[in-house]
């Protein structure tokens, strides 16, 4: 902000970005501390998603990030799918 207003007084752009930026940021931990610190919410409950499973309306497995590609390429390994000994 000292910079800002010091340097660059009349770039009204970078002063808002600036502002966006403080207003993300104290929104974010304005809901971390909603959240309990969690970075991010649950979506659902824990006795929801193992009911869930044990019922087979969701899938549980591994996820598998590529570490060169890790923001592109990543998929989902389930138990007991596409395994060598379920033939």
């Amino acid at each position: 902000q000292n910079y800002l207003d010091n340097f660059w007084p009349d770039l009204k752009a970078a002063h808002e970005l600036f502002d966006s930026i403080v207003q993300a940021r104290r929104e974010r931990e304005s809901e971390s501390q909603e959240n309990h610190g969690k970075e991010y919410p649950e979506h659902l409950p824990v006795e929801v998603l193992e009911a869930g499973i044990k019922s087979g309306r969701y899938l549980q497995g591994a996820l598998n990030v590529n570490k060169h590609r890790a923001q592109l390429e990543a998929f989902v390994r389930l138990q007991g799918v596409g395994s060598k000994d379920t033939g």
